[in-house]
């Protein structure tokens, strides 16, 4: 993400000192500096994952546990809320 924020902060100096900075060109910037940000971000994600697979605390089963509970009550919710609402009408 260093190289992604170097990046943008000197594509913006050169804009300046070429006084020719308009509102696409600030799109651009802001759109490859967002990319270099999601990079990050999904590395980042990608070894908490890692991590936790590798060797998990209880805390990091603990929080596992709570986002599976979350999930599977919305689900079930879902179904629940289908399930009453009954059968779906043939296409017609």
């Amino acid at each position: 993400m260093s190289f992604g924020a170097i990046q943008a902060l000197s594509s913006v100096v050169a804009l300046i000192f070429k006084r020719a900075a308009d509102e696409m060109q600030g799109r651009q910037i802001w759109l490859k500096f967002a990319t270099w940000i999601l990079l990050a971000l999904e590395f980042a994600l990608a070894a908490d994952i890692v991590h936790t697979a590798v060797s998990p605390t209880w805390d990091d089963i603990t929080e596992l546990a709570a986002t599976l509970n979350y999930f599977l009550a919305k689900n079930i919710a879902e179904f629940d809320q289908v399930r009453e609402s009954g059968p779906n009408p043939p296409p017609s």
